[in-house]
């Protein structure tokens, strides 16, 4: 794959669902936030029914593309994880060895901890699997992706997150990563999903987020210790991957 050459630098850019826009035809606003927005003209009550047709196709679209995946994990993790952070490495590492343990790597598609993941997997003959979304700051798929669909919904692309997922590996991250690691819990938490690993990546990121659990959370009786042992902190790639193997073998 050959990347862009320092002389011809990509134009900024903006995707929406299969459309790409650059330059001018760039807009601040996203199809999600449009159908959210309570304010505005009344026009959108007139157009919603026609939206559901949209968000059909996502779905669609979706699960043709990943239907044959295979056992695979989602990776999370920060956008503005830097190349040169010890972290894109575990991430980097972890794509690889997921892959020679029989998985394909799903992530966001963005670029930090996501390429990094995507790197590894793709450089390891495996299958790279990038889920991207219409942000007004953030866009494209990163050049590591082998297989990659566009999402304009966020609800339809975090199904896709967990449908086609044996577990999660979430890597040190903001808004984004927090909220999939929290979905994640929720899902497991109450049986919509089963056998289904949460591995934390990185125990100086994490600890202060299990404290709080602990200690006021669960102090408060808002939440059972169970709950809080559905997350597995490691910053040992290979026991991250052992657990994923151990469930796979344990469903089996």
């Amino acid at each position: 794959m050959t990347a862009t050459s320092p002389e011809s630098p990509r134009p900024p850019e903006s995707v929406r669902g299969p459309v790409v826009l650059r330059r001018s035809k760039m807009s601040a606003s996203t199809t999600d936030q449009r159908l959210l927005d309570e304010q505005g003209s009344s026009e959108w009550v007139h157009t919603d029914p026609w939206r559901v047709l949209r968000i059909q196709s996502e779905f669609v679209e979706g699960f043709g593309a990943m239907a044959e995946l295979g056992p695979a994990i989602s990776v999370f993790g920060s956008a503005r994880t830097a190349r040169e952070d010890p972290m894109y490495a575990s991430a980097e590492m972890l794509g690889r060895r997921l892959v020679e343990a029989g998985f394909a790597v799903i992530t966001g598609g963005g670029p930090g901890a996501m390429e990094a993941a995507n790197k590894g997997a793709s450089e390891a003959g495996g299958t790279s699997v990038g889920l991207g979304i219409e942000l007004p700051f953030e866009a494209g798929l990163n050049e590591w992706v082998d297989l990659g669909v566009n999402f304009r919904y966020f609800f339809a692309r975090k199904t896709m997150f967990v449908k086609y997922a044996q577990g999660f590996v979430v890597m040190p991250g903001g808004m984004g990563t927090l909220d999939e690691l929290f979905e994640a819990i929720t899902l497991v938490q109450t049986k919509k999903v089963t056998s289904f690993p949460i591995v934390c990546m990185g125990s100086v990121f994490w600890s202060g987020l299990v404290e709080w659990l602990r200690g006021t959370v669960l102090a408060m009786g808002n939440i059972l210790p169970s709950d809080i042992d559905l997350l597995r902190i490691t910053d040992d790639v290979d026991e991250a991957v052992a657990i994923f193997e151990q469930a796979s073998a344990d469903s089996h």
